[in-house]
């Protein structure tokens, strides 16, 4: 069969498909027997395993237009590694089942693969096997495993009354992404030969619409800081999926505490973002409480614990009061709704 450079995917077999992917896809040290059988054989030298898994759905999660498929690959890859991460866990492997319709072009398919290596290869986890299936749009699901390294599993219900809140990570820069490709808002690229012809307002401005777009299309939670908060005695931790006010009322809820968020914590996210939010006729406010999809990691420490490496405080846990929010910013309920990010919201887009 003569190949062409927009070939579609029902031109080749599942075997013929499958022979064009794993070979881009790492195996890890974890790996005891990879992609080829009924199934993978993954080492769980712990006698537990960490397990996660998550959707991306087309025009639901992401959009071709926006997104190649190497980066619909990597952030299929990095928004379930950071929920192991979230345990305290190091990720060891992946499974993938992939849904595509049959004019989808064998290229987006490799660079999808190509994606997914680029994530899991650094951190040392394998891609060992999945499933393919066709259908009306792209949908990729990622299972993921992780080792607990002989620790217990770090949850959401451990805060105590004076403990410290912390983040690793960044907030806002996933949803300040999403706000700029709506709007049509692109960095522009600037050449050496017109250096008078460019503020230095218009360079800031490009420079964090280049992150923040970034962010959006390739999340690259603090992947270590996981472990490394579990190795530091953590309180409890969970992965931001779904913004910081819906997430943090998640954790509220399971410890029974009210958390209290600190507006000059939060505030050098904001104004990183504030002149976007200006072009973008938005408030860095709400992409910062409620934007999702960053995966950092908001953690509880204890009062006099060190914190690891990555972590800043963003504020405190305080006894809860019937009547009163679960989560507050400056001891008032936050300026903005707190819902977050919903699957079954009316128009849900992430």
């Amino acid at each position: 069969m003569t190949e062409h450079p927009n070939q579609p995917v029902r031109d080749l077999t599942e075997e013929e498909l499958l022979a064009r992917i794993i070979p881009r896809l790492p195996q890890g040290p974890a790996t005891v027997l990879g992609p080829g059988d009924d199934a993978a054989v993954v080492a769980a030298p712990d006698g537990r395993f960490v397990v996660t898994t998550d959707v991306l759905v087309e025009d639901r999660h992401f959009r071709r237009a926006w997104s190649s498929g190497c980066d619909v690959g990597w952030r299929a890859v990095m928004q379930n590694l950071a929920d192991v991460a979230a345990m305290g866990a190091r990720p060891t492997a992946v499974v993938t089942s992939l849904v595509m319709p049959p004019d989808l072009e064998v290229t987006w398919v490799e660079s999808l693969a190509d994606g997914m290596a680029a994530a899991c290869a650094p951190h040392q986890v394998g891609a060992v096997g999945g499933d393919l299936s066709s259908g009306p749009v792209v949908m990729i699901s990622v299972t993921a495993h992780g080792d607990l390294q002989g620790r217990e599993p770090v949850l959401r219900d451990g805060a105590r009354v004076g403990d410290r809140v912390c983040h690793a990570g960044v907030l806002g820069r996933s949803a300040a992404g999403l706000a700029a490709l709506e709007a049509g808002i692109v960095a522009r690229c600037h050449s050496p030969s017109e250096p008078g012809q460019v503020t230095d307002d218009q360079r800031h401005l490009d420079a964090v619409v280049r992150d923040a777009v970034g962010g959006y299309v390739r999340p690259d939670p603090p992947l270590a800081a996981g472990p490394a908060a579990a190795a530091a005695g953590v309180r409890a931790m969970m992965d931001l999926s779904d913004g910081l006010l819906r997430d943090a009322g998640r954790m509220a809820r399971s410890s029974g505490v009210q958390l209290d968020l600190s507006g000059d914590g939060l505030r050098p996210d904001v104004e990183v973002l504030a002149e976007l939010a200006q072009a973008c006729e938005d408030d860095p406010w709400r992409w910062v409480l409620t934007g999702g999809e960053d995966h950092g990691l908001l953690a509880v420490f204890g009062p006099d614990q060190e914190l690891p490496e990555r972590f800043r405080e963003i504020g405190t846990i305080a006894a809860h009061e019937p009547g009163r929010p679960w989560v507050t910013l400056d001891g008032a309920a936050p300026p903005v709704d707190g819902a977050g990010w919903d699957h079954f919201a009316p128009g849900a887009m992430s």
